[in-house]
């Protein structure tokens, strides 16, 4: 009998049902659930959702991978999911996952089947009418797609083919924002079962040195762990199996529980929130500005300034959906906002339901004992009763506050006003117009104060809320239906409660920034942060001159300095590589421009007076989305889903059909076959990504199945503990030498960044030596990136588990399937657990393999090999370990004369009785001579062996230099080789 089980899940992960999956379009609507079958796309959904789950037949969830790297505030995560249908049939899988509403998703990619279901990213249409009747789908007006502070879920459903797997990749950004003094990160732990390989990492680069730091206890998501003073009740220890590694402006959070651990947190694998706080020391004055490939971000908090005092109109919804815990809760938190009134503020109350009434009725009250007694009286005595006039509440409030600063212009001149407004609902009772409701808010605040809203619950028009508070420089607040709403209400109201300054401007050289973001604040609020991003126009001029102005309770006050652009590029540059930032590093501030002014362009388009100043603000959004992959209220993702046939097998796609395949290569006695046991790749075409001002095209070829190819290799290569091979094409010759590292060095192996743009670097891990060995230790190839700066900034990060793809669009691709990806300036090729071929402006060729062990030995290690498959495309400077030899000359010679018993590589002549004069062999290299052997190497994997003249002493005077110059800073340095040019 089937077992239907009504489930209320407030934090879904990960959900399996068994329905059909067709092509899916993902579409944030404005600020409401997108309008197609929730079931048939990928969405982000409100907290609070019903569902019904069929009889068990859940994939089992094998690994699930979030990591975080925070560089400079701006954060980006990539999650991965694997996903294992052990039952003979096909099944239904669902991918959710929960992430921050101000995060903007940058890449979504499924694997099913070993085959590559990428998304893509276009600029919404309008809507019409949908055909062949999908437009089934339900519109809730009431979700809140921006209410800051909340998390909102990601949502995708395909079909599974028996015995297979499916691998979710997503990806998405944000800009932590300052609260209460520190900032906050949160990953959502929830897979809805015990997963074998759980981990979440975060990693944290900052400029400036990092004073506070506190991992929390996980957070069930309903009540924050805050007491409201911005740190954690008491003494708290981070989740077990916690492990924090810090330096001054660094560290590494890791949270990796295996299931008894899992078990003891949650049974049913609903761990919670991951939670990081941090914050950093502050400059003194202008702030800290930072600058990097024509960008920069100017970060500004300054502290010990005297607080301006206020005025402050509480607005209270207090109709019958408030009666119970809702108004006993907001109750609550307004007699703790009393205590917490400065002697200079002046405040009131106003309540609203059917009928509107004022505690003091035309005045403002200033903070005196009676008076803080008083209103306690009022707030106690509140009954919930009647409608919600919503517009009446708000100009009553609005005409309070107004008339009492023009009766005291003199007075309030460097005072704070905000009216701070509640609601649980919806306006049933005088003006139910949202459009007329905004209009009549604005005319009434006439630019004076600013108004800060406050939803409760699920019954709220959030759209309406968040287009009264930006239109009247404040912010919207979401409080979910079953959350503590003391607290929530305490904590926000300390966020804007200790105003430092006011009328902040941030102003820039005219001539050397262009496309600022937001350099206008009404507020400056205790314990927050105001950001400024811009693109650099005029590189030419070193000098950025920077000008702050602002009033606060005292005077006016300027701040101005000229700031070096090429210093701050080059210390920003030496933070990144001190911490060996990552990937994500090089881009950051460009990323966190685009980021913000999207932002601004949402916000824009809510304030917008007329159609045409609206469709400008949603033109740019729009543009800057496309350009930088964001999927946000003014895109759509589109992605195709794999169809099961009826014998189990995936059926052909509408881009596999139209496909074809390129032409084989050549045959060459050089070749490495794929493993016959792996799984056929496919291949995924991405379009380059579209200028500002243009709309995405369509991708003219897509996934398609490739019939098998070997891959060509030459002889050149590191692998193993490392050996080098180096096949020389002029002389036909192969020479070969060790390079005996130290554990954590990065090698260079390949540079050729001014003319190609390619750079080549390895990173180094040891393992004891085994028994009877000459060696102290072996080292391994345990990371190889390859980065291409033309005609734009990419890279590929490769280790024996995972390939890390980003070429704009950032993927992390397993290693263990089979996957083809072409972008337009890379193609990457994976032979599961074999190698990934790497062809770079379509002649550059890497090939790289995977060495897994499944019982390896102690002085065994998971590494990986390296090979130069082809290299026309790279000059004739290219230098590194391997990158120099491709274009030199190298000569064999002899080196007569030695008296001494022969040697088997060394040729003889006879000079008399026992006495022979023995000539070794040798290599000229430019000026020099090394003296080297004869040896036999085994590559490929030990497929074919070479015979090779062998250079000893770590290829002393063979290689430029010596072993020092080969070591870098980090994966991703593309700087010139240390000694020149290799000229030859």
């Amino acid at each position: 009998m089937l077992l239907i089980v009504l489930v209320l899940f407030l934090c879904p992960v990960f959900r399996c049902q068994t329905e059909d999956t067709e092509l899916s379009d993902v579409a944030f609507e404005e600020y409401t659930i997108s309008d197609v079958d929730p079931n048939a796309a990928p969405l982000r959904v409100a907290r609070q959702v019903k569902t019904l789950l069929t009889k068990e037949t859940k994939p089992h969830i094998q690994e699930l991978s979030v990591q975080t790297t925070i560089i400079s505030r701006y954060a980006f995560t990539a999650v991965s999911c694997s996903m294992l249908n052990r039952h003979s049939a096909a099944t239904q899988g669902v991918f959710q996952f929960h992430i921050p509403t101000a995060a903007f998703i940058s890449n979504f990619t499924m694997i099913v089947g070993g085959r590559v279901f990428p998304s893509e990213v276009k600029a919404k249409e309008k809507k019409t009418k949908k055909e062949g009747g999908e437009n089934n789908g339900k519109k809730n007006k009431n979700t809140p797609e921006q209410s800051e502070g909340e998390m909102e879920v990601f949502r995708m459903e395909v079909t599974i083919p028996g015995r297979n797997r499916a691998v979710f990749l997503l990806t998405y950004e944000e800009l932590l924002q300052r609260r209460l003094g520190h900032y906050e990160h949160v990953t959502s732990v929830r897979p809805m079962q015990l997963v074998s390989r759980l981990s979440v990492g975060v990693t944290i680069v900052e400029h400036s040195r990092i004073t506070y730091l506190e991992v929390l206890p996980l957070r069930n998501g309903k009540t924050p762990s805050s007491n409201g003073n911005g740190k954690a009740d008491g003494k708290v220890e981070p989740p077990v199996s916690t492990v924090v590694k810090q330096n001054e402006t660094f560290c590494k959070i890791h949270f990796t529980p295996n299931i008894v651990q899992q078990a003891r947190i949650a049974t049913n694998g609903m761990l919670g929130e991951f939670v990081v706080r941090y914050d950093v020391e502050r400059e003194i004055g202008i702030g800290d500005i930072q600058v990097l490939d024509g960008h920069f971000v100017h970060y500004f908090a300054p502290k010990d300034l005297p607080v301006v005092s206020k005025n402050v109109v509480f607005v209270i919804d207090t109709s019958a959906s408030m009666v119970g815990t809702k108004i006993r809760q907001t109750k609550e938190a307004l007699f703790t906002i009393l205590r917490e009134l400065r002697p200079n503020d002046h405040f009131n109350f106003v309540t609203f339901s059917n009928r509107i009434r004022v505690w003091q009725a035309g005045k403002l009250v200033p903070v005196t004992p009676n008076n803080i007694r008083d209103a306690k009286k009022f707030i106690y005595m509140i009954s919930p009763t009647g409608g919600t006039d919503i517009n009446g509440g708000i100009q009553t409030g609005s005409a309070l506050l107004r008339d009492y600063l023009s009766s005291k212009e003199e007075s309030h001149h460097n005072s704070v006003s905000l009216i701070i407004f509640l609601t649980d609902g919806r306006p049933t009772v005088g003006v139910v117009q949202s459009p007329v409701i905004i209009g009549n808010t604005k005319a009434a605040v006439q630019e004076k104060f600013c108004l800060f809203t406050i939803g409760m619950g699920d019954d709220v028009d959030y759209r309406l809320l968040e287009r009264m508070s930006l239109e009247n420089c404040g912010t919207m607040r979401r409080i979910p239906e079953d959350a503590d709403a003391s607290v929530m209400l305490k904590g926000f109201y300390d966020e804007i409660g200790t105003p430092l300054l006011s009328d902040i401007r941030v102003q820039y050289s005219e001539d050397a920034v262009e496309y600022i973001t937001q350099n206008l604040f009404t507020n400056y609020f205790n314990g927050s942060e105001l950001v400024v991003a811009g693109k650099l126009t005029n590189r030419s001029s070193d000098l950025l001159h920077v000008q702050v102005t602002a009033s606060n309770s005292e005077r006016s006050i300027v701040l101005e300095k000229d700031v070096s652009i090429h210093e701050r590029e080059q210390e920003t540059d030496r933070r990144l590589a001190e911490a060996e930032a990552g990937p994500n590093a090089r881009d950051y501030v460009e990323r966190l421009w685009g980021y913000l002014s999207v932002k601004d362009g949402l916000k824009g388009r809510l304030r917008s007076q007329t159609s045409a100043e609206r469709e400008n603000y949603m033109q740019q959004a729009t543009n800057l989305s496309l350009t930088y992959n964001f999927l946000t209220p003014l895109t759509q993702m589109v992605v195709e889903k794999p169809q099961v046939l009826v014998d189990g097998t995936l059926a052909q796609t509408q881009k596999e059909a139209e496909a074809t395949e390129a032409p084989p290569p050549a045959e060459s006695s050089n070749q490495l076959l794929e493993d016959n046991n792996s799984l056929t790749p496919q291949s995924l075409h991405r379009n380059q990504p579209p200028k500002p001002i243009s709309a995405v095209s369509k991708a003219t070829s897509g996934v398609s199945k490739p019939a098998k190819k070997p891959v060509i290799l030459s002889k050149t290569s590191a692998d193993g503990d490392p050996h080098f091979v180096v096949e020389v094409p002029h002389s036909k010759l192969t020479v070969c030498f060790n390079i005996n590292g130290e554990p954590g060095h990065i090698l260079r192996l390949v540079t050729d960044h001014k003319n190609s743009g390619v750079t080549v670097n390895g990173a180094l891990i040891g393992a004891p030596a085994p028994a009877g060995s000459h060696k102290e230790q072996r080292t391994y190839f345990s990371t190889i990136t390859i980065v291409a700066n033309k005609p734009h900034r990419s890279y590929i990060e490769v280790t024996p588990q995972k390939v890390i793809l980003d070429d704009r669009d950032r993927m992390i691709l397993p290693s263990s399937a089979s996957i083809s990806v072409e972008t337009a300036n890379l193609a990457v090729v994976i032979i599961a657990n074999t190698n990934v071929t790497v062809t770079i402006q379509g002649t550059i060729q890497f090939v790289i393999l995977f060495h897994h062990y499944k019982n390896p030995a102690p002085y065994q290690r998971d590494h990986l090999g390296f090979y130069i498959a082809n290299s026309n495309g790279l000059s004739k400077d290219t230098h590194g370990l391997l990158g120099q030899f491709l274009y030199e000359d190298i000569g064999l010679t002899q080196l007569p004369g030695n008296v001494s018993m022969a040697g088997e590589n060394s040729t003889q002549e006879t000079l008399g009785k026992n006495i022979t004069l023995t000539s070794d062999p040798a290599l000229k290299v430019k000026d020099r001579t090394v003296t080297v052997i004869k040896k036999s190497r085994r590559i490929y994997s030990g497929k074919q062996t070479v015979d090779c003249w062998f250079a000893k002493n770590n290829a002393a005077k063979l290689i430029d230099g010596q072993y020092s110059d080969y070591v870098v800073s980090h994966l991703f340095d593309t700087g010139d080789w240390a000694n020149g040019t290799n000229t030859h």
